[in-house]
Parts: C-alpha cells; sequence; structure tokens
C-alpha cells in the first residue's frame, strides 16, 4: 500500500502548532498558579520537581545529538546543552533554578537530593529521556517543539508570580528571564529542523506524535503535583 502524500509545509506547521491545546498551560495546576490561587509550598513543590525536568534536559539533548549524524545539525543543538549547564558549576540554566529555589524558600540541598521528586514526576521525566535516547533524531527534536508554545507562558509566569506572590525573591525570576529569549529564537531554529528532515508522510507523522508524546509528559508532571498537594 502506497504511503499517503506528504502534507504541504503549511499543513505540517499547523499541525504541530495546533498541538498547544494539549499543552500544560492549561492544566488546572497552573490555572491556579496564575491566578494566585497556589499556597506557598505547592509552589515550592512545583520547583522543587520542576528541578528533576531541568536536571535531565542536557541529558536528553545529548541523547538527540548522540542519535544525529549530521555535524551542522549537532552544532546547533550543542548550544542547548552549554546554556543549561553553563560553563562552570553554578552558572546556566540550573543555577539560575537553583536561585529560584532558593527566592521560594526552599534549601539547596533539599532541592539537589531530589527528596520532593514524586514518582509520577520522575517516571514522566524518565520516559521523556528513553524516548529521545531511543528514537530517530528527528523525534527527539519534534518533542522538543514545545518550546513553540513556552515563551509566552513564561512571560505570563513572571508577571502573575510578581502579582500574587510578592514572597518570592525577585532574584529567582533570573531563570525566565534569560530564557524566554533563547526559547524564542531555539524554537524556530528547532521547527526549521523538523520541517527541513521531516518530508515523508511517516516522518511527519511520527514528528506530530512526538510532540504530542511531550505535551502528555508534561501534563502528566503537573498531574502528579496537583494530586501531591503542597510540601509540608
Amino acid at each position: 500500500m502506497a504511503e499517503a502524500q506528504p502534507l504541504s509545509r503549511d499543513e505540517f506547521v499547523a499541525a504541530l502548532r495546533g498541538l498547544s491545546i494539549r499543552y500544560w498551560d492549561s492544566h488546572p495546576f497552573h490555572t491556579r498558579l496564575h491566578l494566585g490561587g497556589c499556597a506557598p509550598g505547592e509552589v515550592r513543590s512545583w520547583v522543587a520537581n520542576r528541578w528533576y525536568y531541568q536536571r535531565h534536559l542536557s541529558q536528553k539533548n545529548a541523547a538527540v545529538m548522540a542519535n544525529c549524524p549530521i555535524p551542522a545539525v549537532r552544532r546547533r543543538w550543542m548550544e542547548r546543552i552549554a546554556f543549561q549547564d553553563g560553563h562552570d558549576e553554578g552558572e546556566g540554566g540550573l543555577g539560575d533554578w537553583l536561585a529560584l529555589a532558593d527566592a521560594v524558600g526552599l534549601s539547596r540541598d533539599e532541592v539537589v537530593d531530589e527528596r520532593h521528586v514524586l514518582p509520577g514526576v520522575r517516571f514522566a521525566v524518565d520516559c521523556y529521556v528513553t524516548f529521545c535516547r531511543t528514537k530517530p533524531w528527528e523525534e527527539g527534536a519534534a518533542a522538543a517543539l514545545t518550546e513553540l508554545f513556552s515563551p509566552d507562558l513564561m512571560a505570563d509566569r513572571m508577571l502573575a508570580w510578581r502579582r500574587h506572590y510578592d514572597w518570592i525573591k525577585p532574584d529567582g525570576f533570573a531563570y525566565f528571564e534569560k530564557r524566554i529569549p533563547v526559547v524564542r529564537r531555539d524554537s524556530g531554529d528547532t521547527l526549521d529542523l523538523v520541517l527541513t528532515h521531516c518530508v515523508s508522510r511517516t516522518q511527519q507523522e511520527a514528528a506530530i506524535a512526538a510532540l504530542s508524546f511531550k505535551c502528555d509528559v508534561l501534563r502528566s508532571m503537573l498531574d502528579a503535583i496537583d494530586y501531591n498537594g503542597p510540601i509540608r
């Protein structure tokens, strides 16, 4: 049986962007978080659990690179690891996330030792890393396209937190302030990579499924955080 015709570029982009309805910004926990309805312990739980995701970003990005045979793509993707890990200990996205932990009243030790990381969060993140290790690099890249939806959410988060959670120290916003312009750039690069290298209908459908899977990973993290309640 002949393979279906590839989607046009516009159809493919529309299918990818259409998955914004599955993104975690509409999750009840995020809605409550941005409306000021979360107790301090719930904010701390979100930060402590999201650390587990942050800590694994460079590993999943390295997995995408390891699966990719194209040097030019690897060079572009390598910048993500440098941003997240920094050049020295305590720098980069991880360092800024620990500053956020300080700002919401968590000790660095309790974040780094992951005592608050929930089984559901651990399972979801581990599944994402395994996906990027075992799937073609194009699908790992497509899964990262949640960054199409994240800059506006991060900007809204900063505004909402400043409005509703004045107990959070201002230093904690460094991660979002630095990440927003970077992710806007990265999202365009990633979309271009996916459009360029996913040319058959099978590849396109796999890319769409990969992005859908990533949305499920993020929402599953919030399911666990919301169900478990605040850190006490």
